[in-house]
């Protein structure tokens, strides 16, 4: 099973690469300007429809399928039976556990009381991507 990693030190670099050049076409950066901690809205200034262009770039580059939704599925999952993931459209306690754990790469200090299911998009990091895609690598692997 894939756990996740936190830092660039971590990658594998052809993998690592890959990714950062799937940002660098789709928002017209260097790929110096794109690193494995860069915060992907905020700090590439990529917008949600830049999202799914990168997405697409990964899966065209990996030959994988990328779920949409697939962070907030993965930290639902986490979950005890009938425990709500959201309230009032603030992400419960338990779901920010589960979502940092899912994004070792964010700083924990991101995933504070009263941060709103819409805004967790703008947790995502470079580093976000490349766990997805490794993840979805070792699955296929697995067969």
């Amino acid at each position: 099973m894939f756990k996740p990693i936190a830092t660039a030190a971590e990658c594998d670099e052809a993998v690592l690469t890959k990714v950062r050049g799937a940002f660098a076409d789709a928002l017209g950066l260097s790929r110096d300007e794109v690193q494995f901690d860069s915060v992907v809205l905020s700090g590439l200034g990529a917008e949600s429809l830049d999202l799914l262009d990168i997405a697409f770039r990964l899966e065209r580059a990996f030959d994988i399928r990328i779920p949409r939704g697939g962070i907030e599925s993965t930290s639902r999952q986490g979950l005890d039976q009938g425990e709500p993931y959201e309230v009032g459209g603030m992400l419960t306690p338990a779901a920010l556990a589960r979502l940092a754990e899912a994004m070792p790469e964010v700083p924990a200090a991101e995933f504070r009381q009263g941060l709103k299911v819409s805004e967790v998009a703008t947790l995502l990091r470079v580093g976000t991507f490349y766990n997805i895609v490794q993840g979805l690598l070792a699955q296929k692997a697995a067969g």
